[in-house]
């Protein structure tokens, strides 16, 4: 192995460019970040070149020495002759290995993986050769070829509907695969049309905004020019076409070889934290059902992205990676041999970092989902929003109590401290005040980052008849629970929509949306307007890979119904309304914890709308397919 400086800077902004040499090959290895830091390695996919990571190098430089390098015939790296035989994971585990010992010669390094730098990592990660140069692995949208092997012999050998299921699907999902295997066509397409159109596939079919412009025979950068892609830094890379060509040989060395004979030892001498894009097209999520018999030590993720996440998602796989790595980085050298680390100060070290490696993943049904993301929850002092809170914070969200309720918000964060987030903040905030929505947006921006998920759940209750509701009384009802609701989505949502990451949006309305009720004319109204905010802005931003869902519940036993106004009555009778009206609710007893269920699922599956408890859904069944039934109720005086 030889090591060479190049000027030219490479990938991300104020990179640092090196070449490695290693069994006739020269790879383009590209550093960012401090070097005694942490080591971490990102290893891209097929047809891409180490360009693809640029957003998530950026984010992780802050914190690590972080090492790009393009994979053998690929971007800046020169290509093996001949390329048959060439793409061997053997080979390309030579080509790890020479990179980790230049850029980091004396401590292990932290692995990532995407597509067929995955593919290649799980090779890295589980044969004996690279034992203790490797950290830690995180993989994603590309598995062991071992493990998959392996995954079809067992579904082959006990053939369950299930399990051919399982088989015709991921076949059908793996499509490309066998046009890969075929001589020459697919050369030919890439070094043709398919390189010309596919930065346009990708923005169309995976919402990933292209970065370059076309290249062209004037300014020197066609797709011919292996070193192109290292001076733009652009992606996709101009070097595409010779890329794809090139890379088709990963396929034809190692992938039907290996799905025939696959290793019996595959397993992995390093911690693994999966990372699975629940709407790649490529794979399926079944593949990994198997991994823990594999992979000792494994954290699983799952993020509502379809395939290329390193460019859609930057942000999140940024978090998680570093969380990952804070978690697995190995004591300094000699660190167990000193005074410190076999005292208490070394022993308090240790049981820190296994008990960060225990908690990556929350304990609450969500865990994989939404741990680290940033949850926001407007009316989070009591009831839904509180219980809300709750189950976010108990599946590892980092959460934003919002309530005008100063003293409910704090001890609403404090739990949520204690039950599981890993961090809680309490803000006080009116929603109905679109100025401070604003600024309260600005500082969690500034202070916390974007919100993933935002749950307008703010609201109060306002029951009486039409011809005695005052339009003061409107103004209240109207500005809380709709307006609060209008000011959420437009500010926080417009952060979402300008980061370009997605997100999603949750709107409390109710049962009353669709529900019609003689004493219940302007509540129902707001939360009828709520639904049909959802439901246009579900349309609008679906674009953005922006889900909005509306949940409806009914009968809630929560602390409403003892600040619920009632028109047209004398104190006296208000106050024993609001008794009576409690009374009846808590002999009802829906807990919020089952509406809060009933929110994290529906941002897990990116549901429209939903009904929560019984009557609810009832309602709502018959307000589409028996209206005027539901009228008929609607006459009804309540026994209040």
């Amino acid at each position: 192995m030889s090591l060479q400086s190049v000027p030219s800077p490479a990938g991300p902004a104020g990179a640092r460019e090196r070449r490695v040499r290693t069994g006739g090959i020269d790879l383009c290895v590209a550093e960012l970040g401090d070097p005694t830091r942490p080591t971490v390695v990102l290893v891209h996919g097929y047809p891409d070149s180490k360009e693809v990571w640029s957003l998530v190098a950026e984010r992780l430089a802050e914190r690590f020495h972080v090492v790009l390098y393009d994979v053998r015939g690929h971007g800046g790296s020169t290509a093996p002759k001949p390329l048959r035989g060439g793409f061997t994971l053997e080979k390309l585990t030579d080509d790890f290995l020479a990179v980790a010992d230049a850029v980091s010669p004396h401590r292990p390094v932290h692995l990532v993986g995407h597509d067929w730098g995955s593919v290649q990592g799980w090779e890295f990660v589980t044969v004996r050769r690279t034992s203790g140069r490797i950290a830690s692995f995180t993989s994603m949208s590309g598995p062991s070829l071992d493990h998959f092997g392996h995954w079809i012999k067992r579904r082959m050998t006990r053939p369950t509907p299930r399990a051919l299921g399982q088989l015709l699907g991921q076949g059908a999902k793996s499509w490309y695969v066998y046009l890969l295997q075929t001589p020459v066509l697919p050369e030919l397409a890439w070094r043709g049309p398919l390189g010309r159109q596919w930065p346009k596939i990708l923005e169309r079919l995976e919402k990933v905004p292209s970065g370059r412009r076309p290249a062209t025979a004037a300014d020197g950068t066609g797709a011919g020019d292996p070193g192109s892609a290292a001076r733009t830094g652009a992606y996709p890379a101009a070097s595409l076409p010779d890329d794809a060509a090139h890379g088709t040989w990963l396929y034809r060395d190692n992938v039907t070889a290996r799905l025939r004979r696959p290793r019996a030892d595959a397993h992995a001498h390093a911690p693994v934290q999966l990372i699975t894009p629940t709407g790649d097209v490529f794979l399926s999520e079944r593949l990994y059902d198997d991994l823990d018999q594999w992979v000792p030590q494994l954290v699983r993720r799952t993020l509502p992205a379809r395939h290329w996440v390193p460019r859609t998602r930057p942000d999140q796989l940024a978090g998680w990676i570093a969380e990952f790595v804070t978690a697995h980085e190995p004591e300094p050298e000699g660190g167990d041999d000193d005074a410190a680390a076999v005292g208490p100060a070394g022993k308090a070290r240790r049981e820190s970092r296994a008990r960060r490696a225990r908690d990556l993943v929350a304990s609450g049904p969500y865990g994989e989902r939404f741990g680290g993301q940033l949850v926001l929850v407007t009316g989070a002092a009591s009831g839904i929003g509180r219980a809300t809170a709750f189950a976010f914070a108990e599946s590892g969200a980092r959460v934003v109590v919002v309530d005008r309720d100063a003293e409910g918000a704090a001890r609403t964060a404090e739990m949520a401290r204690l039950i599981g987030a890993p961090q809680a903040w309490a803000e006080t905030v009116d929603v109905s005040d679109e100025t401070a929505m604003e600024k309260l947006a600005e500082k969690v921006a500034t202070e916390y980052g974007t919100v993933d998920v935002l749950v307008n759940n703010a609201g109060i209750g306002l029951s009486g008849s039409f011809l005695d509701t005052t339009s003061e009384d409107w103004k209240k009802v109207l500005d809380v629970n709709l307006w609060g609701v209008i000011h959420g989505c437009r500010i926080f949502g417009g952060q979402m929509a300008a980061r370009g990451q997605g997100g999603h949006i949750v709107n409390t309305a109710s049962a009353a949306a669709y529900q019609p009720s003689r004493a219940l004319p302007a509540y129902s109204t707001s939360k009828a307007a709520v639904l049909m905010l959802s439901e246009c802005l579900r349309a609008e931003l679906a674009g953005q890979g922006i889900g909005v869902s509306a949940i409806c519940p009914g009968f809630v036993n929560t602390a409403i119904t003892t600040t619920a106004r009632f028109t047209g009555v004398s104190a006296e009778e208000e106050k024993r309304r609001r008794k009576r009206t409690a009374r009846l609710y808590g002999l009802r007893n829906y807990p919020p914890e089952k509406v809060a269920d009933a929110i994290l699922r529906a941002v897990v599956r990116n549901e429209a709308v939903v009904p929560v408890t019984p009557e609810a859904r009832g309602a709502r069944l018959l307000s589409r397919f028996a209206p005027r039934t539901l009228r008929a109720i609607a006459r009804l005086d309540p026994p209040l």
